[in-house]
């Protein structure tokens, strides 16, 4: 099976669930505007457990069940198109942890295209 790598940027961006901008939940506008902008793609984690800057734990455990879990928004894909999303996340976000570093992507597939975006 032809793989191929290629360099890209990683881009993940750390919100509560209850995290809302214009009505809807936070994860849902930033997938639905990275789509809008042709990105090559998306995958949005839900915490089981964590804490931040305010130092109060979230967790899913039934005792101490949390409607503000952690969420991971993870994105992969070339420096142009990551750029192209930082000003809508200057706009949307109100708290948060944003980090951005380079990786390297083994892409597999029957044709291994790279994915749109990603250099």
């Amino acid at each position: 099976m032809p793989k191929i790598a290629v360099k890209a940027k990683r881009l993940s961006i750390y919100i509560g669930e209850s995290d809302n901008y214009e009505r809807q939940s936070l994860y849902k506008s930033i997938v639905s505007k990275m789509k809008e902008l042709d990105m090559a793609g998306v995958t949005v984690f839900r915490g089981i457990m964590g804490y931040g800057e305010d130092k109060r734990i979230h967790t899913a455990n039934l005792l101490d069940l949390s409607s503000d879990l952690p969420i991971l928004v993870e994105i992969i894909d070339s420096e142009e198109y990551i750029a192209k999303l930082l000003p809508y996340l200057d706009q949307v976000l109100e708290k948060g942890l944003v980090t951005i570093d380079d990786v390297e992507v083994l892409k597999y597939g029957k044709e291994a295209i790279v994915a749109k975006g990603v250099e």
